[in-house]
């Protein structure tokens, strides 16, 4: 850890689809949800129209620049200096962050979860434990269709165009490149038990190391136990 005294702060990177959600609950329910305060880099989203074309008429979200990075580095650093942050809510069906904020409670461990938190240097300078999950091309291509269809009211068509246009141009520009920034690859998505155990008693551990040593008094939910 850069230093012992500020949370153990974890980032799950991966491409569309390839599990990061799932392995990230794994994390959560394995070291437990009181001790971790989660944050997803989709939160930060700009608004539609802030969103840079990558033609006439169709805007990039796959671009580091469609995301409000800067603010997600404010608030990462407020947690890592036990303050609260207010993080934004996003509304993927209109393409907009909502006016609703979500207060985050600094915990002992930080959890941020993205597709392109490798791609920036100034987030990967706030992580201490750099885990990229992978898996096929096709798979997450097919987890992506089932989520956007049913999760984001997004039409087949429309699925596969911004796939084939965005997604998968920006995953080979950005994405495929920034695995050489990780400290752990986790192949097979949430299906890898072994990995994911083995990350989870890492984080256990620091986790410990972090309360025996550390003067802080750590916020935790007082109905929670271990």
């Amino acid at each position: 850890m850069h230093d012992t005294q500020h949370p153990v702060t974890i980032a799950v990177v991966g491409g569309t689809g390839a599990g990061k959600t799932t392995i990230s609950n794994a994390i959560l329910e394995r070291v437990g949800s009181h001790h971790i305060a989660y944050i997803p880099h989709d939160a930060y989203y700009k608004n539609v129209l802030d969103i840079p074309f990558i033609q006439p008429n169709v805007r990039n979200f796959d671009h580091p620049d469609a995301l409000d990075t800067s603010l997600m580095i404010e608030h990462i650093t407020q947690l890592q200096k036990w303050q609260p942050a207010n993080i934004p809510v996003y509304d993927f069906t209109l393409y907009q962050r909502t006016e609703e904020t979500q207060l985050v409670q600094p915990q002992p461990i930080l959890l941020i979860e993205g597709i392109l938190l490798f791609a920036e240097p100034a987030l990967r300078e706030l992580f201490d434990i750099k885990i990229f999950v992978d898996i096929d091309a096709d798979i997450r291509f097919i987890r992506r269709l089932q989520r956007d269809i049913v999760e984001r009211g997004r039409t087949i068509e429309s699925v596969i165009n911004q796939y084939l246009t965005t997604v998968r141009p920006m995953h080979l520009q950005f994405v495929e490149p920034s695995r050489r920034y990780a400290d752990v690859i986790i192949p097979e998505g949430g299906h890898n038990l072994v990995a994911i155990d083995m990350v989870a008693d890492r984080i256990r551990t620091m986790l410990a190391d972090l309360q025996n040593n550390s003067t802080n008094e750590f916020p935790t939910d007082p109905q929670s136990t271990d």
